[in-house]
């Protein structure tokens, strides 16, 4: 029976790639670069690379969040500080918040009868902003973001640290539950717990394997029900 669950937050709770955009077009717009579709689609790609570098080792939390913007910028042929820019964006996303369909329901629901754990890789002061905005640490008994953990996801090290903080923790009843194949269900395989993925485009798992699969938060609680 599962009694920890283990969330993921962007993408899996709060809609990431809504506030992305937003955040980053007023961003860069008032840097004097012109935030138009194929920009912000470049930004979301290097964006994207630079955090799996991230959860591969490859690169420090400090490194991604400048070197996206100085690649961004060198690409587009910019003189811009990318320092300063990256400084102005991680502001303006902190602002806000965009609740993915049906999951703040969700997380109605499943209040009360499992112990409820955030687990996020994002910067702390844009996710705790976030998280005040849209009113989640009611939901949650504990939250653990990866730069005040140490360790990201999906390291064991990661998990590790987040079970020794829960009293009476039980492995054998946790579950992760997050959109990432590579950093949340990789990261509940390494740590030993069973894996419910998010999958609302329905991509293919590859070579790594979740226990459950589902589109959308809002069909969690009728899958705990069953299993």
């Amino acid at each position: 029976m599962t009694e920890f669950l283990f969330l993921d937050l962007d993408d899996t709770i709060l809609d990431f790639q809504k506030a992305e955009r937003i955040a980053l077009a007023k961003s860069i717009r008032e840097f004097g670069v012109e935030p138009t579709e194929a920009v912000l689609a470049r930004y979301h790609e290097i964006n994207k690379w630079h955090w799996e570098q991230l959860e591969l080792g490859k690169l420090t939390r400090d490194q991604v969040k400048q070197d996206r913007f100085t690649a961004l910028f060198r690409e587009l042929g910019e003189t811009v500080d990318a320092a300063a820019c990256a400084k102005t964006y991680e502001h303006n996303l902190a602002i806000g918040h965009y609740f993915l369909p049906g999951a703040e329901e969700a997380l109605k629901q499943l209040h009360g009868k499992y112990r409820l754990f955030l687990a996020s890789n994002g910067t702390a002061s844009v996710q705790k902003g976030r998280m005040t905005s849209a009113n989640l640490y009611r939901f949650f008994e504990q939250v653990f973001v990866s730069q005040e953990v140490g360790f990201n996801k999906p390291s064991l090290e990661y998990f590790q640290a987040c079970f020794a903080r829960i009293p009476g923790f039980c492995p054998e009843r946790a579950m992760m539950v997050g959109d990432s194949l590579t950093s949340d269900i990789l990261g509940g395989i390494r740590a030993g717990i069973p894996t419910v993925w998010v999958n609302p485009q329905h991509k293919s798992a590859g070579d790594i394997h979740p226990d459950y699969e589902i589109e959308a938060l809002s069909q969690l609680p009728g899958l705990l029900e069953h299993i």
